[in-house]
């Protein structure tokens, strides 16, 4: 009888790549090429797409950032003289220095060449580089925008993980009833509410907090930090109120998915509990899409909000942005902008290179 018709014998040889007694430990330099080595190759190809994607993403950011706000009505020159009467001859000086004489192509070239180098150009309005206002910017956007971030990621994982484990109750109905009216809320509408209630006052209540601004001024110290906090509290509160809503829909949803999944059966037939079944089991399979909507939220924090710190006069990108554009200073929209997309591109690519990580059913 041969090996092929022989099941015990087939069972001697061992899997392929172990020694000839099937021991593993013996196992031949054919072990390399064995399944473990396919799915590194497999994960390295497809972090390997998703790098290149995010490299096409970025030159389309760069050709849209340059030609999308040269539609913007007005004369970005005549702008910055503040409607002063001034010579065509100066007129003809200020777009030379700007380099705005230059066919577009031309400036888009130029354009460019220095934003490879880092060099985003001079603001018009400002006078200054535009990755230096960028850069005095960024930490106030960070601050408000990343203590949100906090904030309603965890409040929506929270609530999103009760309402969908007690679903059709009370409570569920409630507070799912209550986020997707706040996600449907524009967020500058929802701000000037909160400034007419308590930061101006309306019946009853009292005017409790600034209309805007990061500071009062004058303050040192512990002093300065409450009077930072003092001011942050209706914007914060404006961006947790929207960004829970949607972080609470999205983890209910997908926990609603898992909740139907023959594990959770076997897991409460072996004698657990049903809050561990809930924590060990089901939470962490539906935190798969929550993971990815953080991640993308994440990318949002460094572009920050620019409908609510405009509202609130938040000296952030936000607002930053919007005097840029009210110009229009080309320079400082179009750097803001590719920082913007920047910020998105990389936190995206970086959900889509750690998520194989967490489902490994992604990229094979």
């Amino acid at each position: 009888m041969t090996a092929d018709s022989n099941p015990a014998l087939l069972d001697t040889e061992g899997p392929p790549g172990s020694g000839a007694d099937g021991d593993p430990a013996k196992a031949g330099p054919a072990s390399a090429r064995g399944p473990r080595a396919r799915d590194t190759r497999a994960y390295l190809l497809y972090v390997a797409g998703k790098l290149g994607g995010a490299i096409v993403s970025l030159f389309a950011v760069l050709v849209t950032s340059f030609f999308l706000f040269r539609l913007i009505p007005g004369d970005p020159v005549k702008q910055m003289t503040g409607g002063q009467r001034v010579s065509a001859e100066q007129l003809a000086a200020m777009r030379e220095e700007f380099g705005l004489d230059k066919p577009v192509m031309a400036q888009f070239w130029d354009y460019t060449g220095k934003v490879l180098s880092g060099d985003f150009g001079t603001s018009y309005q400002f006078h200054a580089p535009v990755m230096e206002k960028i850069t005095e910017a960024l930490p106030a956007t960070l601050l408000l925008t990343g203590t949100a971030y906090v904030l309603y990621t965890v409040i929506g994982i929270w609530l999103g993980t009760r309402t969908a484990w007690r679903n059709g109750g009370l409570g569920d109905r409630l507070n799912t009833g209550f986020a997707l009216t706040l996600y449907s809320v524009p967020s500058f509408w929802l701000g000037l509410l909160l400034i007419i209630t308590f930061s101006v006052g309306i019946g009853p209540i009292p005017g409790m907090f600034p209309t805007g601004g990061l500071e009062s001024g004058g303050e040192t110290g512990f002093a300065y930090v409450l009077d930072v906090a003092h001011h942050m509290v209706l914007p914060v509160l404006t961006l947790v109120a929207v960004g829970y809503a949607q972080t609470l829909l999205v983890m209910r949803s997908s926990l609603l998915d898992e909740m139907g999944g023959d594990y959770l059966t076997t897991a409460r037939a072996k004698g657990l509990r049903d809050d561990l079944v809930r924590r060990r089991h089901a939470v962490p399979n539906a935190m798969l899409p929550t993971v990815t909507l953080m991640f993308v939220n994440l990318g949002t924090v460094v572009a920050g909000a620019i409908l609510v710190e405009t509202v609130f006069s938040w000296p952030g990108l936000g607002g930053l942005f919007y005097q840029a554009l009210s110009v229009p200073d080309l320079p400082l929209v179009q750097g803001l902008f590719f920082v913007f997309s920047v910020a998105v591109i990389l936190m995206n690519t970086l959900a889509d290179v750690i998520y194989p990580l967490l489902d490994p059913r992604v990229g094979r």
